[in-house]
């Protein structure tokens, strides 16, 4: 019988496992890595969120969109989990810019792994910002990595079922078998249906994780008996926020 539990998160850490010897020399501490099939970014990470109920340990999340596993290559899956072991390596060993800010640091770091970011997601993009994507570089340490990883017949075995954008026509086109045979176990959003673009931004009590939507730059505070009235944390979907919900895709 199938244990879809097991078999997700153990190819997630696996994947962690191997790109932190590969690109970090195991610099990066274990970290809770976890699925998630809301919002429109393909990960984040997260600061500090977890603690163990018996030793008190306190560890990062990688969170990832499992939305996008049946309609993007693998290959840029894993782009987005080095992207945010990168955010990693600067909350422990470097000095992340304040609130989302992709800074330079962030981006040096990105680069010397072999990932260029950019505003766009293409050659020319800003290197910097709030909202950051990367793109591959061609015979840098992350494609020869990746490659080692993809050629242990390393696969997602499970995906969502509903993601929430279409597959890239581009992959399709190249004839990558894996993400067309992943698209055919998907249902694909339908045409014209548009994106949610509320400017609206979700609030959440650092204490009890009571949460609230509102308008963004909002003072917010917490009712909650024990709370103290403590100061909700804006979770910008897709990108970072300042600890502990430090979010980015």
């Amino acid at each position: 019988m199938a244990q879809p539990t097991v078999e997700a998160y153990a190819e997630l850490q696996k994947a962690f496992d191997h790109f932190n010897q590969a690109l970090f020399d195991g610099a990066l501490p274990s970290c809770l890595i976890s699925l998630r099939t809301e919002g429109s970014s393909m990960g984040y990470f997260s600061g500090s969120r977890f603690v163990g109920r018996a030793t008190g340990e306190v560890v990062d999340e990688i969170a990832m969109h499992a939305g996008y596993f049946g309609v993007m290559p693998i290959r840029e899956i894993m782009q987005t989990v080095v992207h945010e072991m990168v955010h990693q390596w600067q909350h422990h060993h470097g000095t992340p810019g304040r609130g989302r800010y992709h800074n330079r640091e962030w981006a040096a770091k990105m680069e010397a792994i072999g990932l260029m970011p950019s505003d766009t997601g293409e050659p020319g993009g800003s290197r910097t910002g709030d909202c950051v994507s990367d793109y591959m570089i061609e015979g840098g340490p992350f494609e020869a990595a990746c490659g080692v990883l993809l050629t242990q017949e390393y696969t997602l075995s499970w995906m969502d079922r509903f993601p929430p954008v279409p597959p890239e026509a581009a992959a399709l086109a190249a004839g990558d078998g894996a993400l067309q045979a992943a698209v055919r176990l998907v249902k694909l959003p339908e045409a014209g249906v548009k994106p949610n673009k509320s400017n609206r931004v979700k609030y959440r009590c650092p204490k009890c994780g009571a949460q609230a939507w509102g308008k963004a730059a909002l003072a917010l505070l917490c009712g909650a008996e024990g709370c103290e009235a403590a100061p909700l944390e804006a979770v910008v979907a897709g990108d970072v926020v300042d600890a502990p919900v430090t979010v980015d895709a």
